[in-house]
């Protein structure tokens, strides 16, 4: 446990350029705290001390805004930035050196049983607000981009974005079989009421040339 925990404060020393010293990270940083409430709570958990666990879980949620199932198994080197609204399920896996950011989601979808939370492989970074649902495996150096819903499967090495999240690079290379572009929901309801108007319109123009020609046989200006 205490290995873990000074693998932890190592990490954020490394990766966090605004750290100063691991003085500074130990007392302020709030996904340190959460992380070193869990190591405690998990090693009471594995030992059938789960009431005090889930207390010491509880008290850490409240101070730092970040819930961790103490039943959870996180690797070494873990590193939270900010972490605010960060949520870790029950039977999610965690590798080493894995990076994550404020309001990620670690979570079910309500329709598993057993394994019912994601399994982060080693060295990935899930970005700002991504939500990685299921049972699900995120592959050893991939990178989840902010926001992004990841629902199956991430191959090794890739970049994930968008909702439902989709790969777009593998490897550092393009993935070009898919297409990139994130979906705006506005613009594309704008794109269908427009189609609509122009549909109404060209139907009102024939009604129109077809009361004309009604009225007026010889009128040869109207083309129907």
């Amino acid at each position: 446990m205490f290995d873990n925990i000074k693998s932890d404060l190592q990490a954020a020393l490394d990766r966090d350029p605004a750290a100063k010293s691991k003085a500074e990270i130990y007392f302020t940083y709030g996904g340190f705290r959460a992380l070193r409430a869990y190591r405690l709570a998990h090693w009471l958990y594995l030992r059938k001390h789960t009431f005090l666990a889930r207390l010491i879980s509880a008290r850490a949620r409240k101070k730092t805004g970040i819930e961790i199932h103490p039943a959870a198994v996180i690797g070494k080197g873990v590193f939270i930035d900010h972490g605010v609204g960060l949520v870790i399920g029950e039977t999610t896996e965690i590798g080493d050196n894995v990076t994550i950011y404020q309001g990620v989601t670690l979570g079910g979808t309500g329709k598993d049983v057993g394994k019912r939370h994601p399994t982060i492989k080693n060295d990935v970074m899930i970005s700002a607000g991504a939500k990685v649902l299921g049972p699900v495996t995120v592959g050893e150096f991939s990178k989840i981009g902010a926001g992004s819903v990841v629902l199956k499967d991430v191959p090794p090495h890739s970049t994930v974005v968008g909702v439902p999240g989709r790969v777009v690079r593998m490897h550092g290379e393009k993935y070009n079989d898919l297409d990139q572009k994130l979906p705006d929901p506005v613009l594309e309801e704008f794109g269908r009421i427009n189609k609509r108007l122009g549909e109404i319109e060209a139907k009102l123009d024939i009604h129109a040339c077809r009361y004309t020609i009604a009225q007026s046989l010889d009128d040869n200006n109207c083309a129907e």
